[in-house]
């Protein structure tokens, strides 16, 4: 990771420890596609876990959760691998990730996470990984693949790329849309009334 440069009067500082979350998508001969979710912590000092020392640059952790969608983002298959960890307990939980199966990535899913997968039912860490799957598939599969919505939006006109209205920069009245999208743009929405936060106008996985 780039070492951001620092403001000229802040105090001198050390890398301690690296945490990266990656995510892969891989197109299959079978229409399908494979979502491989990575996490990584790494000590750059050396740290005793569970009686036994770990050097540093050795993770602490490193997992890895495998998630097959379709092109409506339905989870078809799931399957998670413990690399590192800290005691020899922590992968054994019996491929709870198995769970996901059924899940729809765009329709109620981290709440279904929590129900199947929180607390003691799963890994803290490769719970956290399920997280970045809603919009990792919508990166992964833009341009390659017509993304099959779950639900009709009743109040979403139809033909809509799929991003609009999603995000503050892609939102309606916003001037990105007035640009790329100019058939989408609408005028720009009244100023809200002081302490009052407008009232999202959509609501989904990838916000």
């Amino acid at each position: 990771m780039r070492n951001t440069p620092a403001e000229p009067t802040a105090p001198v500082r050390r890398l301690v420890h690296r945490r990266s979350i990656s995510v892969e998508c891989y197109a299959r001969e079978d229409g399908l596609w494979d979502l491989q979710a990575e996490l990584r912590d790494v000590k750059t000092r050396d740290i005793t876990l569970s009686e036994r020392n770990r050097p540093a640059g050795i993770p602490v952790h490193d997992m890895l959760l495998v998630v097959t969608i379709d092109n409506a983002l339905n989870i078809t298959e799931a399957r998670s691998h413990t690399l590192f960890s800290p005691y020899a307990t922590c992968d054994d939980h019996d491929d709870a990730y198995k769970k996901l199966v059924g899940l729809n990535l765009l329709r109620g899913f981290r709440a279904a996470v929590r129900e199947r997968l929180g607390g003691v039912l799963g890994c803290t860490h490769l719970t956290e990984l399920t997280q970045v799957l809603p919009t990792a598939a919508i990166q992964g599969l833009a341009g390659l693949a017509t993304i099959a919505l779950p639900v009709a939006d009743a109040e979403r006109p139809a033909h809509m790329p799929f991003q609009l209205n999603r995000c503050h920069a892609l939102r309606l009245d916003g001037p990105a849309v007035a640009e790329f999208y100019p058939r989408w743009a609408q005028p720009a929405a009244p100023q809200r009334v002081e302490g009052k936060m407008p009232t999202p106008q959509i609501e989904d996985e990838t916000s």
